[in-house]
């Protein structure tokens, strides 16, 4: 997308110190939810962003370089696999949110929120059913959060090679199934997250 949403620009308008927030990792048997909290900017108005699934990874990658050369103000938040299976994916989902927000350098007034779920800050919270179509900072704050959720499975299976979750960055393939039945469980695999049996 090229254009600010019309939410973006009337709170632009305002001088509201909103931010995106979106987060990845949610259907994943493996590691962390990583939550991303993307300050609104007229910087961004001419950088082209769209969902970061619609995105080959090198082309992540340039956005995300072209986001920081640009000096783009974000957050990142995390809940653990420990903490998703403690308080479930859902609960661990907006606690990472809520971490991200916490992390920014300044107190936003606005949020936009990626999905239909308030998370509970206390600030103004706006739900946008896939907003990181529409939203430029919720669609800045995907490619990031995917972008550094994807570096720590990278990381982990350097530990753990056999679950290729550089590959499928933990979800559930046939692949990585065949060889949780073969190896069990790393300590970094969701222990509540059940898997169908073929």
């Amino acid at each position: 997308m090229r254009k600010f949403s019309k939410i973006e620009s009337e709170l632009l308008l305002k001088e509201e110190l909103t931010v995106g927030i979106d987060e990845v990792g949610r259907g994943s048997l493996v590691g962390p939810v990583v939550a991303c909290a993307f300050q609104l900017d007229s910087i961004i108005k001419n950088i082209e962003l769209n969902d970061s699934k619609m995105l080959s990874e090198n082309k992540r990658i340039s956005k995300v370089l072209e986001l920081l050369i640009n000096n783009s103000v974000f957050a990142l938040g995390y809940s653990s696999n420990e903490e998703i299976d403690e308080i479930n994916i859902l609960n661990a989902t907006k606690l990472a949110m809520k971490r991200a927000v916490k992390n920014l350098n300044a107190r936003p007034t606005t949020l936009l929120i990626d999905g239909n779920q308030n998370i509970g800050t206390g600030l103004k919270e706006i739900c946008i059913i896939k907003g990181d179509k529409t939203c430029k900072s919720i669609a800045a704050a995907s490619i990031i959060a995917k972008f550094t959720r994807d570096f720590i499975l990278k990381k982990i299976s350097r530990i753990y090679p056999y679950y290729r979750l550089e590959k499928n960055k933990g979800y559930g393939t046939q692949e990585h199934i065949d060889s949780l039945k073969k190896y069990g469980p790393s300590p970094f695999h969701r222990k509540t997250f059940r898997i169908k049996q073929n």
